[in-house]
């Protein structure tokens, strides 16, 4: 097992040589920060993540939740890490000290949950839910519902769901027949089903808060039709007491069944029934839940909690191809196997794998992989910041634009190219990869998950190309492209990265011209028709710009004598960058040759010929 969860090292790079996150320390709400604030904060997160979640990875792998009469048991190892998370206060890490929070930079906390997702991912959702919840109600919720439930989820007391999807409708969700009956005291009456609810019953809490997306019955009893007829409802797991406490009777909330994924075993995963007639919270039937911002406008405000569980996924995802890379790298440095050509024979001994090319070849590409996936996270982590605190208001507006802009390739790029990265690192195991004696067929397994997880990659991409690429005009796309020639001119100031700054700059050249083509094309059938491959050309695009500037301090730090561990450090950066742009960016091609012009081949596939 490597030594690190995820090396501080490259974590120290990408916050503070690379973002700079030291500087968010001039802004008032950072004002009693320092880096060594950010350190000790990350101590925390990793201390949590190797003493309390990395111990049962392995464990809650094979001991899956169990379900009796709608109570659903999870391994026990699970509730004393949450315990232990929630006590070392990291569940309210970026939020008010008047809430009992750190105040830390978001960036700093997507890197401290990166290193509690590569200990152990299926018992990091449970938090990742909770901080989605919080985040959403005081975005949107009444002062009443902050005040009863944000600092229970806060203090780690209450975990919490996001309830969409339905049997019936996947991720159509202007199909949900969820319906909410408005009460004489402005409550409301739920009943429904929703299927695929990460924690949507467990022992780890006594309470949990759903938040569900339901329509409200007209007069005449029919649901609204579409999007627009979604409203959002705060429905907890124990109704309030009436002395005000949060654990009071229990609400018609019922887990019909669990889910057996195979991955993310130790998340329980639900199908939940609102409102089946089990129980009779106060004295009559439906779940009992409270609306959360303007009847209709439910979608809207759970979108607050999507956008950043998509970011939640795609750090899932990198730190799950970060673990299965180190796992690859140490066992390829200890493993003997075959001999080199320059070998003169048997007697020589069989050497370490990485000496072969071939591994060399996979680790390499782990490697851009994985910490590409890791810089595009904490990169839109930075963007959160500017966007919360950016002293200018034009600024704040750039960032929430990008933000927009990248939170699509945030989700599905670390997905796609860090599960890969876990495919490669179970080759560099041979054989034994393939067994569940070593860590890296779950970690695949784990993994493989992200590309369902907040949406495919399709749902993605049509919002990438359907609705980001164009918005304002295509204000984001140009600060965008703003941005890349900014590092381009840096690249060019930098000895021996002019064929790295060559390959980023002709990739954007043809992302942009076929762009502008797709935007000429008045049919959006046709336009998304193939939004699938404009996703990944422009993942991997924004990917390789993150490279080369990421390379361009790397050359800086050289040329300014860093030497030893230092100098291979960067060193190691300046071939994962040299890598992406010549064995990765190439792939362009392919993807937008099917682009500009239309490939209608899928489209015009009868269903007959199938």
């Amino acid at each position: 097992m490597p030594a690190e969860l995820l090396p501080r090292r490259d974590l120290a790079f990408l916050l503070h040589e690379w973002l700079a996150v030291g500087e968010l320390s001039s802004r008032p709400r950072y004002s009693e920060h320092s880096q060594e604030t950010y350190e000790a904060a990350l101590d925390a997160f990793e201390a949590v993540a190797s003493e309390h979640f990395a111990p049962h990875n392995r464990s809650a792998d094979l001991n899956e939740p169990q379900i009796a009469d709608g109570v659903v048991r999870v391994h026990p190892p699970v509730r004393s890490a949450l315990a232990a998370f929630g006590a070392a206060g990291l569940a309210a890490a970026t939020h008010d000290y008047a809430l009992g929070g750190m105040q830390l930079p978001y960036t700093v906390e997507r890197a401290g949950m990166a290193l509690l997702n590569a200990a152990n991912v299926s018992t990091a959702a449970y938090p990742l839910l909770a901080a989605g919840n919080a985040n959403l109600l005081l975005a949107h919720a009444s002062p009443e519902l902050v005040a009863r439930y944000v600092p229970e989820l806060l203090a780690g007391r209450l975990l919490g769901t996001m309830c969409l999807s339905e049997p019936h409708a996947g991720s159509s969700l202007a199909d949900i027949t969820t319906r909410a009956e408005v009460q004489a005291d402005g409550s409301y009456r739920l009943f429904g089903n929703k299927m695929w609810i990460s924690a949507g019953e467990h022992d780890i809490t006594d309470n949990i808060l759903h938040l569900v997306l339901a329509k409200v019955a007209g007069p005449d009893g029919r649901l609204p039709a579409g999007v627009r007829g979604i409203s959002l409802f705060a429905v907890p797991k124990l109704l309030p007491a009436a002395d005000g406490a949060v654990r009071g009777e229990r609400n018609d909330v019922v887990a019909a069944g669990l889910n057996h994924k195979m991955g993310f075993r130790g998340t329980s995963n639900c199908v939940l029934n609102f409102g089946e007639g089990r129980f009779r919270p106060r004295g009559a039937a439906g779940a009992l839940g409270e609306r959360v911002g303007a009847e209709g406008a439910g979608l809207a405000c759970m979108f607050h909690m999507m956008n950043e569980a998509r970011i939640g996924v795609g750090t899932g995802a990198a730190a799950l191809g970060y673990a299965g890379y180190r796992y690859a790298l140490e066992y390829a440095r200890t493993r003997r196997q075959g001999r080199v050509p320059e070998a003169r024979g048997a007697a020589d001994g069989p050497v370490p794998i990485i000496r072969h090319a071939d591994v060399r070849r996979m680790l390499l590409a782990q490697k851009s992989y994985v910490e590409g996936g890791l810089a595009l996270i904490l990169y839109c982590g930075r963007l959160v910041d500017e966007a919360r605190t950016a002293p200018a208001p034009s600024d704040r507006a750039e960032a929430t634009a990008l933000l927009d802009l990248l939170t699509p390739v945030a989700k599905s790029w670390p997905s796609q190219w860090c599960l890969a990265a876990n495919d490669l690192a179970i080759q560099v195991h041979g054989g034994y990869g393939y067994t569940r004696d070593f860590q890296v067929e779950q970690l695949w397994r784990d993994n493989r998950l992200n590309a369902i997880h907040e949406g495919t990659h399709g749902i993605q991409a049509a919002d990438l190309l359907g609705r980001k690429v164009g918005m304002d005009g295509g204000r984001a796309l140009a600060l965008l492209a703003a941005r890349i020639d900014a590092t381009l001119a840096d690249a060019a100031a930098c000895a021996g990265l002019e064929g790295e700054a060559g390959g980023v700059r002709g990739a954007w050249q043809r992302m942009r011209r076929v762009t502008e083509a797709l935007g000429g094309i008045s049919d959006p059938v046709a336009r998304l028709a193939n939004a699938t491959p404009y996703l990944e050309a422009f993942g991997h695009a924004v990917v390789g710009w993150l490279w080369l500037s990421q390379a361009v301090v790397a050359a800086r730090s050289l040329a300014a004598g860093a030497a030893g561990d230092d100098g291979a450090f960067y060193r190691g950066k300046l071939q994962a960058c040299r890598w992406f742009v010549r064995w990765e960016l190439p792939k362009l091609g392919a993807w937008l040759a099917v682009l500009d012009p239309i490939d209608r081949t899928a489209l015009d596939m009868d269903e007959a010929w199938f």
